[in-house]
């Protein structure tokens, strides 16, 4: 039967209609959050724009500048499943409970790179956020996706079990943490191909600290982290942290851990002595050897 030109120009508005409506749908999710400010603007360090949001649920708020392309969406999802399992992992963080996160596509070299912050910072309105900008967001692979995860864990390491501070970071740096934090998430968002990929990387990765040759990914973290639980393990690590080592009347952390330290809470969380995986590691001295029983002393923390 020939419908006629009407019918078709009918039936080509209502498929329009219907398209636009799934799409409308798919970037306002069902929420039973309060719905998060359609522009933020920005007034953090060279940081200046006026923000859009493009995205939202009970896990995130997206925020993209104007350079940003608007068909770019897997971020959605990816860092919704992320902050889910952050929460679901490591806790709450505050009492707004989403993230929220800022994208920037990098023209001429601005707004390079990404950086985090937490609930407990003004600098960002009091929001967990992460702040990322590169040139190409078309993709969720390599440092599309890893380097935002990267940011969330240093809200993690920062922010977790309602303690402000990092007191690990003095010994494992920027990034060594996140080798694992990252492996793990993507392990439970369904990304095991980007996992993969940052495992064989890892396997080839050294570093220059505590000594020359330090694989921390594969001589440290992922033998913990393989043996005794996966994430619980690392969880459990910011936790003892949180209930035992030394924080002020805000909640923050007053000073930052030797190595006897590190070694004797990281022991606490596995269950076990951890000194002979330090050694294989890092190496040992006979300064760390009366740090650890200091530490022993000082947190009565148990394990075999």
């Amino acid at each position: 039967m020939t419908i006629s030109v009407l019918k078709k120009e009918s039936i080509l508005a209502l498929t329009l209609i219907g398209l636009s409506f799934i799409s409308f749908a798919q970037n306002k999710k069902t929420t039973r959050l309060p719905i998060p400010q359609e522009q933020w603007q920005e007034h953090w360090w060279e940081h200046d724009l006026l923000v859009s949001r493009v995205y939202y649920d009970d896990n995130v708020a997206f925020y993209y500048d104007k350079n940003m392309d608007t068909s770019v969406t897997w971020p959605f999802k990816a860092m919704s499943d992320t902050w889910a399992y952050v929460k679901k992992t490591y806790g709450d963080f505050g009492p707004d409970p989403r993230l929220y996160v800022v994208f920037h596509k990098v023209v001429n070299g601005k707004l390079a790179g990404g950086h985090p912050s937490s609930y407990f910072n003004k600098s960002h309105d009091y929001h967990n956020t992460l702040d990322c900008g590169l040139s190409d967001w078309t993709k969720p692979t390599g440092e599309q996706i890893g380097m935002p995860i990267h940011e969330i864990g240093h809200i993690v390491t920062g922010n977790s079990h309602g303690v402000n501070g990092s007191p690990s970071d003095a010994l494992w740096g920027d990034s060594k943490f996140m080798e694992i934090f990252n492996y793990d998430v993507l392990m439970n968002i369904g990304r095991k191909d980007e996992a993969e990929r940052v495992f064989i990387q890892m396997q080839t990765q050294y570093d220059d600290f505590p000594r020359s040759g330090s694989q921390w990914f594969k001589n440290w973290f992922y033998p913990i982290y393989e043996k005794h639980g996966k994430a619980a393990v690392l969880n459990t690590y910011f936790e003892l942290l949180a209930r035992n080592f030394p924080k002020d009347q805000h909640n923050s952390f007053t000073r930052n851990l030797n190595w006897g330290e590190f070694i004797h809470f990281w022991s606490a969380a596995a269950g076990v002595n951890l000194k002979k995986q330090a050694e294989l590691a890092f190496g040992w001295s006979p300064e760390w050897e009366k740090e650890l029983k200091t530490a022993q002393h000082d947190f009565p923390l148990k394990y075999k």
